[in-house]
């Protein structure tokens, strides 16, 4: 016990005990004399109990009565002053009444221990570890030189009911381990204490703080506060319980920002420290263990800096302090939340509250106040809590004396089946006893387990602000560890929680991002990428959708996949009206020359071929309404061989009418009979022959690799792009190669013919037009390469319809013009330039 203690330290604790001279005194260790020194007990402090009472039987109690502590100078010139306390706590002081009200009542039961009376004898412990040693020192060391029997027999003391706080409650428990005294603690609920190894005389009317941690665990997960800070005093209680939240906030998604320790003797310093890191911290929600008294000063310190907006979690050591009630708490402490022992019912102690002369220890009353408005810490007995279980503690010692007064030979607990006698009550027996006991009291089924621990119980308190603007602690719950599990915390969520998150929460359609060296509960919140969804908060990863699928606009859902194709809609439709006007333009051009067939502008031109041209650009402007509407098998394979043997046939049928107009001016000249081998049905056969190798390359590309409908997903991910796909990559390319082949074949042989006579050359209106034929392919093949699905096949008609109406215009309009126009030119003299000036 004194191993981290200085001798310095250790001094004034034992100025207040007695000094033992006698050899054989049972707490010489603490003093050695020598055997020729006085065999008498000499007090060298006084050290009053705060109440003491004669009894048969006697049990000690330990209470912080008082709470601020001013330690003596420890300079080594002089001796020590004693450590002084101060700061009265009202509630403390009805903890010690309770146990006085116990007493008092088992003395007066017939039925328990009769026959038989409890003394006790109550110290303040001033809510520190050292001023609780010289407490345990003193409760074991008679009252005064009269009445100091340890001197020369055994301690006459059973049992210790205290203390308050743990790190007290160890010191104590060392101190009365070497005389194997039980003591059972009202208010430490360290875990520490389950080692029996090292506290195997401790026990507790109070949950184990492993249960307390657990419940806090569950409740931050419960609110979603994720981001947190923690705090604890500088004692083994704060450690223990800080430890133990740690642990079990491992695999949760709850993260702590910050970590911090109100020092033990109060550093102001580190004070402001610690309020700057909670000022600055995103961290709204603060878990403390810690009690009233290391409470105080840093309070004092945070109400002077103005700092609000804090969602405390108190620990059941703070969170029923009566002593923050007041009104000026409030705007700091409001809302606090946190789990307080069980509320039990004593239905004499407001009676006997009053019978008690508080005028020593309360603050003074003038006589006209209402003592449950002007002392309520001390009146108000609504809601007891501490004070219960120091009444079940009384009651516990009470049951276990009498199990073991009323003890017979080969019963009990002890491995030789001997009994106590009444005049001679060893406190090892009484321990073992309080291992087995089991009462009831108030309705409740009051036992210890094997590690001195009791049923782990909580209510749930929020401290709200009441009529007269103080404090009230409202119950909203509670936490059963008798429940199965996940049903043991059962809250009243009826108002408006706080949220504490380091990064609010990623909502559906994003994910979480966790930024580089900062803990997992700060992220960024990425939108998932397009294709990708996420439908439930926090999510890791996005996933992808189906493959006929797509993300909607806020990526919380697959949608089915839009289909594109070149419809019938606004460009569909200026296509087919297009292609509709040019079929019509060259049906009109038709009926034209076949009205004028015998006319000399259309007999010169070979109105066999011109026929035969007017029916294939019919056919080229039909083709192009093809590639409109959603493909399929028939209408792929359709739209590429119709439109090349429509193309391939007027393009021969110019070819041969090329050849014609080159023939006929050359037969001119003496000697040349050409024309005999341009005839109708040679014309007819370079016609047929020019075109049947188009069918052919169309008939071998429709029976290797044939067009078919494709959807194409990869141009655009977000829709579906149906369209035809070739097949045959190098069919497709032959197919168009044949068709500019024939057409620079055009170009060039009327190129060759553009100067010859007459005032109508037919050979430069072809060459004309094979310029803007070939112009208009060209310009479709890196257009048609670099456009996707239905834009390709818009594309290849709009190619389709331009180069359709550059023949037309170029070869016939002249033509038209002077038909309609100009009929007096309508003559072979005229077109032969033979006409007479």
């Amino acid at each position: 016990m004194l191993n981290n203690m200085t001798p310095l330290a250790i001094f004034p604790l034992i100025s207040s005990v007695w000094v033992l001279t006698s050899t054989y005194a049972p707490i010489s260790i603490f003093t050695s004399l020598s055997p020729s020194a006085a065999k008498v007990c000499t007090l060298q402090n006084s050290f009053e109990p705060g109440f003491v009472a004669e009894g048969d039987y006697v049990i000690g109690g330990i209470f912080p009565l008082h709470y601020i502590q001013e330690m003596p100078d420890l300079n080594c010139t002089y001796r020590p002053l004693p450590v002084k306390c101060n700061g009265f706590d009202p509630r403390a002081f009805r903890w010690a009444q309770t146990m006085r009200l116990a007493v008092e009542e088992i003395n007066q039961s017939m039925e328990l221990l009769p026959n038989y009376t409890l003394g006790y004898k109550i110290f303040d412990s001033c809510a520190h570890p050292l001023t609780g040693q010289r407490a345990a020192l003193a409760v074991l060391n008679g009252l005064s030189e009269d009445h100091s029997p340890m001197c020369r027999v055994a301690s006459p003391l059973l049992a210790v009911i205290g203390d308050s706080g743990s790190a007290q409650s160890i010191v104590i428990s060392r101190m009365l381990q070497p005389f194997r005294i039980p003591m059972i603690s009202y208010f430490s609920t360290c875990s520490c204490f389950a080692d029996r190894i090292k506290y195997p005389n401790f026990f507790r009317v109070i949950p184990n703080d492993d249960y307390q941690v657990k419940a806090i665990a569950q409740l931050l997960v419960r609110f979603n506060w994720t981001w947190v800070g923690l705090m604890r005093g500088d004692t083994d209680y704060g450690r223990f319980a800080m430890r133990g939240l740690l642990r079990e906030l491992q695999g949760t998604k709850v993260c702590v920002a910050y970590q911090e320790m109100i020092p033990l003797r109060y550093d102001r310093q580190r004070v402001q420290e610690i309020l700057q890191v909670m000022r600055s911290s995103t961290a709204k929600v603060v878990v403390l263990f810690s009690n009233e008294g290391e409470m105080t000063p840093f309070l004092r310190d945070y109400m002077m800096q103005n700092i609000t907006g804090i969602q405390w979690v108190a620990s059941e050591a703070w969170v029923t302090a009566s002593v923050f009630t007041g009104s000026e708490y409030y705007p700091y402490l409001g809302g606090t939340i946190g789990f307080g022992i069980r509320k039990g019912h004593i239905s004499r102690l407001g009676a006997y509250l009053l019978t008690v002369n508080p005028r020593s220890r309360l603050p003074p009353c003038s006589g006209q106040e209402s003592l449950l408005d002007q002392h309520s810490a001390y009146m108000n007995t609504s809601s007891l809590r501490v004070a219960y279980n120091v009444y079940k503690a009384v009651y516990a010692i009470a049951h276990s004396l009498h199990n073991l007064l009323l003890c017979q030979p080969d019963q009990g607990p002890f491995l030789n089946n001997s009994c106590a006698q009444s005049n001679n009550i060893q406190p090892w027996q009484l321990q073992h006893y309080l291992q087995e006991v089991t009462f009831s009291i108030a309705g409740e089924e009051v036992n210890f387990d094997l590690k001195g621990d009791s049923t782990p119980y909580y209510d749930i308190i929020n401290w709200q602000r009441g009529t007269g603007g103080n404090i009230e602690f409202v119950n909203l719950g509670l936490f059963d560890r008798t429940k199965p599990a996940g049903e043991e915390l059962v809250i009243q969520e009826d108002r408006i929680v706080p949220v504490s998150v380091c990064s609010a929460s990623c909502l559906p359609g994003s994910r979480k991002a966790v930024r580089r060296g900062e803990p997992v509960c700060c992220f960024d919140c990425v939108p998932c990428d397009s294709g990708k969804i996420s439908n439930q908060t926090n999510s890791i990863e996005c996933t992808f959708c189906p493959e006929d699928f797509w993300s909607n606009k806020d990526r919380t859902a697959c949608i089915p996949k839009k289909v594109e194709f070149l419809a019938y809609d606004s460009l569909g439709i200026a296509l087919t009206v297009i292609s509709v006007v040019g079929a019509c333009l060259t049906i009109a051009v038709l009926a034209v020359f076949f009205h004028h067939r015998n006319t000399a502008i259309v007999r010169v031109n070979n109105s066999e071929l011109s026929f035969f041209i007017l029916f294939a650009l019919t056919l080229c402007f039909l083709c192009s309404l093809v590639f409109i509407g959603e493909p399929t098998a028939w209408s792929c394979m359709l739209r590429h061989t119709a439109f090349s043997i429509t193309f391939s046939l007027c393009i021969s049928c110019i070819l041969g009418k090329t050849l014609v107009v080159l023939a006929a001016f050359t037969a001119t000249r003496p000697g040349n009979n050409i024309m005999k081998w341009l005839g109708p049905k040679q014309q007819r056969a370079i016609i047929f022959s020019c075109t049947l190798i188009q069918v052919i390359i169309c008939a071998a590309w429709l029976i290797d690799a044939p067009p078919y409908p494709s959807r194409n997903t990869q141009y655009e991910r977000s829709k579906i792009i149906l369209e035809c796909s070739v097949g045959s990559s190098l069919a497709f390319w032959c197919v168009l190669g044949y068709i500019g082949l024939q057409a620079c074949l055009c170009f060039i042989l009327a190129f060759l013919a553009r100067k010859l006579p007459g005032n109508f050359n037919e050979a430069k209106f072809i060459t004309f037009s094979m310029l803007i034929f070939c112009a208009v392919w060209l310009a479709f093949i890196p257009a048609y390469i670099s456009s996707p699905g239905n834009y390709a096949d818009a594309v290849e008609s709009f190619a389709i319809l331009a180069s359709s109406f550059g023949l037309l215009f170029c070869l016939f309009a002249p033509k038209c013009y002077i038909i309609l126009l100009k009929p007096e030119k309508n003559t072979k003299q005229h077109l032969m330039g033979k006409e007479k000036k």
